[in-house]
């Protein structure tokens, strides 16, 4: 997310008048923010005397296999582009998140319960036991004449002390000199480390955060000096990458950049299959899934090294194993090739041989046209069980059973951690389940009680529920001001130009914030305060309506009637409708008949319509004697009356459904609740007779209380699950899934 990493903008939502029920929630953000400079605009745009660093890293590591060691050589060239003299430099250490004395082994707690997990148990053994031997161990630090240079490790952060100041628009090189153990990440979590496959005795390599890399130092907050705890992400300095990457001879890697000496590690025929993909729309295995499979039998005793390059990136990760199968394809961004590629083992293979490398190739098609052209001459997804991104290259999780067949929320959520994104879910395939994005996905988070939120500006570290508030809730907020607040045409015109003013820099949270009002005229100052620096609830609840219409008569009556109606088909998703009627979105599952597999073509859900009874009372009321009846006979007039019982100020969608089984939506932006944050009451004049009003029927604002949206009143139904246990692992299909119900099924039927 764009506000990782920047501490200086956390901060809570400051009330200007906290007694009052106005001017808190529409008041502008002023000091929340930092003041705008000559480094960064009150526009959002970087300032006439923008700067950030620059680092080249020429890096030679080689992978010990047998004892899962890696080591590590590496030159640094760090140039000082800032005004400022340094005296020393920070250096990240992201491996000793799994060292013994790093602090996050001792932040949380732990309980006993009377049926306990192996894996907890095995936390719960002190860090010194349990974590012997892990962490970064920094063998030297020398200088560019090969003198030792002094340093002092804290935990994740390594201090390198200069033995002469850097001064502004100088460089300085020096070289880094490590190695460490690589860890069993499903024992021992984090980004990086190696899995191993007990049935073949492989291992799969994630070698990720794993060099000595340079902190950023940066005008807003000078050092980025917090500690990494395994949650926590920040920026990283830009700059070239030179990596030589020694490994078994039988392994594939899979690495940011580019090779550059793909002749010399593939086979003449892999070689030819590889100048065959790079004009292929088509993905085309390079290393097939039979040459894998036995690879896996084999054990290289000599070593290969791969190298790889890459311009102007900020960090570099790589995978390695003798089970990858590799296929690729090109894809054109705006008439540049791009080369798509996906690395998987045959575990994964039922899923990604079919997927992986043309989602990736939908993801960047659809980046690109709502951000910047993809910059970069690769991009790849590798099968990990975990995921995590990284330029050019991100580890996702996606395995069949064994028979080939995999669940649909296996799928689902292999392509949703490809994509990563909510909008380029929803131009895959209309109606795709996201698990973050829709409003709907975030009422249950926003309806807990306040004492278990924080404000989506808030430290990782200090996150209860990190899922909801670091991803689901930011990616809602965004959605509902593209869909409700702002309109796509606005929105995205000003995401684009905030794409566009700070790629490959370094924004802020209010580089953003500034920049969406900047480039489309609209204060959006309220929604920043209620959806980034609170963590009040939506909850507008129309309390009552009252119905007049003329009457000339002296005693006007109240009456009442009992009616029926038709309910609608719900819609959850505003977005999904919207597309629906958009006929320039091309899906990639409509486009591309391949991506249609046994869930595409077996939806089983259906809504049914029904019909209520309730019961509407209807108000008379004398207006005016000398009322004209040709002027106002055939009106309608409905008072409508809201109370803001969450206190998060939001739109109001209101849904008039008439007598004669129309209905028209009429939309009060968030204003209506400058003068009175808490209730307010509107007059409505319709031409036709109401049968019932609902508040926002399309579920568009993440209302957590839709009881109280409906007049007449209606019984809002509750849904609950029933559910096994979880799986020992994320992303591993279940053996006894749909399509191989329907395959036995099928096969019963044949006989």
């Amino acid at each position: 997310m764009f506000f990782v990493g920047v501490p200086n903008i956390i901060g809570q939502n400051i009330k200007n008048n906290p007694e009052s029920n106005h001017a808190n929630k529409f008041e502008q953000l002023g000091t929340i923010l930092p003041s705008p400079n000559d480094f960064r605009t009150a526009s959002g745009a970087p300032g006439s005397n923008y700067w950030q660093q620059k680092v080249d890293y020429k890096i030679v590591c080689e992978l010990d296999e047998t004892n899962r060691v890696l080591t590590g050589d590496e030159t640094i060239t760090y140039f000082n582009q800032s005004p400022d003299v340094l005296t020393y430099l920070w250096l990240q250490l992201d491996e000793n998140e799994h060292h013994s004395k790093s602090g996050n082994n001792y932040f949380d707690g732990s309980v006993m319960d009377s049926v306990m997990d192996v894996q907890y148990l095995k936390q719960l053994a002190p860090p010194e036991k349990r974590l012997a031997g892990l962490g970064v161990n920094i063998q030297a630090v020398k200088d560019a004449k090969g003198k030792p240079m002094a340093y002092t490790i804290n935990q994740t952060m390594m201090r390198i002390d200069l033995p002469s100041p850097l001064l502004p628009k100088s460089k300085i090189n020096f070289s880094v000199t490590w190695s460490y153990k690589i860890p069993d990440r499903l024992e021992f979590r984090g980004r990086g480390g190696y899995e191993y496959f007990q049935k073949d005795g492989n291992d799969i390599f994630t070698i990720t955060q794993w060099y000595p890399r340079l902190c950023v130092y940066s005008d807003f907050q000078g050092w980025q000096n917090k500690q990494f705890t395994g949650r926590g992400e920040f920026a990283l300095t830009f700059g070239d990458f030179d990596v030589s990457i020694k490994v078994p001879s039988d392994h594939v890697v899979a690495a940011t950049g580019e090779c550059e000496n793909v002749n010399s590690v593939l086979t003449p025929t892999q070689l030819q299959r590889w100048k065959s993909a790079k004009v292929s729309n088509e993905p085309i295995e390079i290393v097939t899934l039979e040459e894998a499979k036995k690879a896996e039998q084999s054990r290289s005793k000599t070593t290969k090294t791969w190298q790889f390059k890459a311009k102007n990136i900020r960090d570099f990760a790589w995978g390695s194993s003798r089970k990858f199968v590799w296929d690729a394809m090109q894809k054109k961004i705006e008439g540049k090739p791009v080369m798509c590629m996906s690395f998987y083992a045959k575990e994964a293979y039922g899923l990604y041989r079919p997927y992986s490398t043309k989602v990736v190739a939908h993801a960047l098609e659809v980046y690109s046209k709502f951000t910047i052209p993809y910059p970069y001459p690769v991009a790849q997804s590798v099968e990990a069980l975990n995921g995590m991104e990284y330029p050019m290259i991100c580890f996702n999780y996606g395995r069949t059973a064994e028979d080939g067949t995999y669940s649909e929320d296996t799928k689902n959520g292999m392509i949703g951690v490809i994509i990563h994104e909510y909008l380029a879910e929803q131009h895959f395939e209309n109606g795709f389940p996201s698990r973050g994005g829709s409003p709907s996905d975030i009422v249950d988070y926003m309806r807990l009680p306040k004492n278990q939120l924080e404000p989506i500006m808030t430290n990782s570290e200090n996150i209860i529920r990190f899922g909801p508030n670091a991803y689901t809730k930011p990616a809602t907020a965004l959605n509902i001001l593209r869909e409700t607040i702002m309109g796509r045409t606005l929105f995205d015109f000003a995401f684009k130009e905030y794409s566009k003013r700070w790629a490959f820099k370094h924004p802020t949270p209010a580089d953003f914030f500034r920049t969406m009002e900047d480039a489309s005229g609209v204060d959006l100052d309220w929604f920043w305060r209620g959806w980034f620096y609170d963590i009040e609830p939506v909850d507008i609840s129309l309390d009552s309506v009252k119905y007049f219409q003329v009457n000339y008569d002296k005693n006007p009556t109240q009456k009442s009637d009992t009616i029926k109606i038709k309910s609608p088909k719900p819609i959850d998703d505003l977005s999904v409708l919207r597309n629906s009627q958009d006929a320039s979105i091309l899906y990639a599952t409509t486009v591309d008949k391949t991506l249609q597999d046994f869930y595409f073509k077996n939806k089983p859900y259906k809504t049914k319509d029904s019909v209520v009874k309730i019961t509407m009372n209807r108000y008379d009321s004398l207006l005016s004697p000398a009322v004209k009846r040709e002027k106002f006979g055939n009106q309608f007039f409905y008072q409508l009356h809201f109370s803001n019982k969450g206190g998060l100020v939001m739109p109001i969608i209101i849904q008039w459904n008439f007598t004669d089984g129309t209905n028209e939506i009429d939309r009060i932006p968030a204003e209506i609740w400058r003068k009175n944050e808490e209730r307010v009451e509107k007059v409505f004049i319709k031409s036709k007779e109401v049968q019932s009003v609902s508040i926002d029927p399309f579920k568009e604002t993440a209302d957590i209380d839709l009881s109280n949206n409906h007049f007449p009143k209606k019984i809002i139904p509750s849904k609950f699950k029933v559910f096994q246990s979880k799986m020992k692992y994320r992303g591993q299909s279940h053996p006894d899934n749909l399509m191989k119900r329907a395959k036995a099924t099928e096969k019963e039927l044949k006989k």
